[in-house]
């Protein structure tokens, strides 16, 4: 019989042996007086006399994470919200069957105290049990070490226990917790009306991504789960709502990695008669009011650097290729050779021949390789706060144009630690244009392009009602999470993220697996 098997049956049989001496197994409630956070946070300066007089009672509940005996008395600790407060249990104080019922407890169980605090001779601050009564049984045991590569996979695949055992993991989810209601907090103070829009879509909008493909019996069609809610939502602002946002799930059927999950969490807005200059500002104080309000002020540590979320820098993509332009590669570009596809092309060759080689197809659209290029020179540097706007028309199918270029859109995205946070634009209201550009993908998904955008007729039906001037934007709630926390990893700040099937293998394959899975 495997170890875990051998200490579920010998816990089953203490299970039993503390029903004998009359208590519930699984009890329905305890009731408490007290929290553990909040007596360490009332009490823990109090002085041993102060704590005499008066005496403290409390009741509380909890698991327990460590557990000794010594003779007739024992100490244990117990955890409650990440937190942990010590326990003396007396014989004499908690009588025979009380410590009958202590010395059948393991690690990992949950029970209920009620006593009084005290100092022991160490001056830890304690309770000593008048009363023990129990609550759950931990049939497995707790990991003695719950770190390390090896652990990876079986740390998000068993959430759960990585809560239990690892405080700051605790610590990411809360402050996940603050930075959703200060967006929420932002909005409303902004005047925006949180809404909700459908998940499941008959055509897959409002951003170009691969879709996930579910069916609906009863009317017996295909629908995608959205990629985006944004033609959702700017149908809204058609109808009248002026400012307009959702907190939202997203399904991409995309890879994965550091920055990527299929299943993610997005806050999109909308307000009309602004242009995506007002959208910048109003993000850029969205985000650095979010780093004030889930770590108490505007610098957070990302690896071995600092990010300052006070100091933004704002460049045009083109400004961004030239000013982080390698000098293996030449003299920098200058905006004269971002009008052709000709110029385009012979930057590109011109950073392949110095440089790591970035893919180049020379029949996509010139506008399309800018963007690419962008990627290949200057994400790498933008781990400080940095807005890039005015990107390709060819790669911005639902942002308006720039007027005196037609070639470029007012568009922008916000980078932060080398990667995207954010997306926004002027949006495109012309439905004649917003038809032409829609054509325009259906060219690209000719091409082999499965995340070019498809044909959305209603859409188009709905800008010619009449859209007011907007401007959009989308943030990456689990990439601003990551940035906050400093978690290198997406699936860090997911409480369940997506994994491969677990294999019913030996221990060693189950390990060579998680370490595979954990160097993705």
């Amino acid at each position: 019989m495997p170890l875990d098997e051998n200490i579920y049956e010998l816990r089953r049989q203490k299970l039993k042996a503390i029903e004998a001496l009359g208590q519930i197994a699984y009890r329905s409630k305890y009731e408490v007086t007290n929290a553990i956070p909040q007596i360490l946070t009332d009490y823990s300066g109090k002085t041993a006399e102060q704590l005499e007089n008066p005496r403290v009672n409390v009741r509380v509940a909890g698991r327990i994470m460590a557990i000794r005996l010594m003779g007739k008395a024992g100490f244990c600790h117990l955890q409650q919200s990440g937190q942990r407060l010590q326990i003396y249990v007396k014989k004499d104080a908690v009588g025979e069957t009380g410590f009958e019922l202590y010395k059948l407890l393991d690690l990992g169980d949950h029970i209920g105290v009620a006593g009084y605090l005290f100092r022991t001779r160490t001056g830890e601050l304690t309770i000593h049990v008048d009363e023990i009564t129990f609550l759950s049984k931990d049939l497995l045991p707790l990991p003695e070490k719950w770190h390390g590569l090896t652990d990876v996979e079986l740390r998000y695949r068993q959430r759960y226990v990585d809560l239990v055992m690892n405080p700051e993991v605790r610590e990411v989810f809360l402050k996940r917790s603050k930075l959703v209601q200060s967006l929420r907090r932002t909005m409303e103070a902004h005047g925006f009306v949180e809404v909700e829009t459908p998940m499941m879509q008959p055509i897959a909008g409002g951003a170009v991504a691969r879709p996930f493909v579910t069916h609906h019996n009863t009317l017996d069609m295909d629908l995608y789960l959205r990629i985006a809610p944004e033609l959702y939502l700017k149908r809204l602002v058609v109808g009248g709502f002026d400012r307009v946002y959702e907190i939202n799930r997203n399904f991409r059927n995309e890879g994965l990695g550091w920055r990527w999950n299929p299943e993610f969490t997005m806050l999109e807005y909308y307000q009309a008669y602004a242009d995506f200059h007002d959208m910048m500002d109003l993000t850029q104080q969205l985000i650095t009011q979010a780093a004030e309000d889930v770590t108490g002020g505007t610098k957070t540590k990302w690896g071995d650097q600092e990010i300052d979320w006070s100091n933004w820098q704002r460049l045009t993509m083109r400004e961004a290729i030239i000013k982080f332009w390698p000098d293996s590669a030449g003299a920098k570009p200058e905006m004269s050779d971002f009008t052709s596809g000709d110029g385009i092309k012979k930057l590109v060759e011109r950073f392949n021949r110095s440089h790591s080689q970035m893919a180049y197809d020379p029949g996509e659209p010139a506008g399309k390789t800018t963007a690419s290029l962008f990627e290949a020179v200057a994400e790498e540097h933008l781990t400080q706060p940095t807005i890039i706007y005015e990107f390709p028309t060819a790669v911005s199918p639902l942002s308006k144009q720039k007027p005196d270029e037609p070639d470029w859109t007012e568009r922008f995205e916000i980078y932060a630690g080398q990667m995207e946070i954010a997306n926004g634009f002027s949006e495109l209201n012309d439905p004649e244009d917003q038809r032409r550009r829609f054509e325009a993908q259906l060219k690209e998904r000719e091409r082999g392009d499965e995340e070019a955008h498809q044909m959305d007729e209603d859409y188009i039906r709905a800008l010619s009602y009449g859209m007011p001037p907007a401007g959009g934007v989308g943030v990456g709630v689990d990439r601003l999470v990551m940035l906050l926390t400093d978690s290198h990893t997406i699936r860090d700040v997911i409480l369940f993220p997506l994994l491969r099937p677990e294999k019913s293998s030996s221990s060693s394959e189950n390990r060579s697996e998680s370490q595979t899975d954990a160097e993705k």
